[in-house]
């Protein structure tokens, strides 16, 4: 057999990975929205992680990173961890040095550091945080905002730890705790925490409504992923 010739050509998109919970229905269809296919390169892994989030599952996350990170293919531009709370309980440090040690990848993020971030740019100070989580699991992010500098006078959370749930809670719902939050304290941001939660057709309306910055997991994550890339800003994020 005589083999055909041919080139090779290198492809100059961003390289993207991201690292998704095994029950998390939400943030790959978000991504997918929020970045064009003729944008990046999106490189999708899952992790095991419980049908309940709690301080346990999350520990058992921690040990599987490496084996989810690994498996996405080299050059990765940026990795981003796609959970908000599993980032706050293993610690943001913690996440990069374990995917860092199994991907080969110039920069990891994940929606905690990717919140902060934007808080800095926009100058928030004041935020208060929507999010679905049982307690043990959200009063650690309230904690994490504020050893960031970041005063939070007020949190909303929906009690829930059943993560077929949470991608199922009504935005409509969600949008109600935001208003809540705005009459409850005064606030220059709000922050939705979670990657399940499908937030991405009401940020924009209730920025306007409220008149402030109204912030999620997945459209923050993003943000940072595309800024450590040198890219524009994705799809729809003058919303946050």
């Amino acid at each position: 057999m005589t083999a055909f010739p041919y080139d090779l050509q290198d492809d100059s998109l961003p390289r993207l990975g991201l690292i998704v919970l095994q029950v998390d229905e939400t943030i790959e269809q978000d991504f997918r929205h929020l970045f064009a296919p003729d944008s990046v390169k999106l490189h999708i892994s899952r992790i095991p992680s419980g049908a309940e989030l709690t301080p346990d599952s999350i520990a058992q996350m921690e040990t599987a990173l490496p084996t989810a990170a690994g498996p996405l293919p080299p050059g990765l531009d940026v990795v981003g961890y796609a959970c908000t709370s599993g980032t706050t309980l293993i610690g943001a440090g913690r996440v990069r040095d374990l995917v860092m040690g199994a991907a080969q990848t110039r920069a990891v993020t994940d929606p905690l550091t990717a919140a902060l971030a934007k808080c800095r740019v926009l100058g928030l100070t004041r935020i208060g945080i929507v999010s679905p989580y049982i307690a043990s699991v959200a009063t650690p992010i309230r904690a994490a905002f504020e050893s960031a500098g970041i005063t939070v006078p007020a949190t909303l959370s929906f009690g829930e730890e059943v993560e077929a749930k949470v991608a199922r809670i009504a935005p409509a719902s969600i949008a109600n705790a935001a208003r809540a939050l705005a009459r409850q304290a005064e606030l220059d941001g709000i922050f939705l925490s979670c990657t399940n939660l499908r937030t991405r057709d009401i940020l924009a309306p209730l920025s306007v409504e409220l008149g402030l910055p109204v912030l999620s997991s997945n459209q923050c994550l993003g943000w940072h992923m595309a800024s450590l890339c040198g890219m524009p800003p994705p799809y729809g994020h003058g919303s946050v």
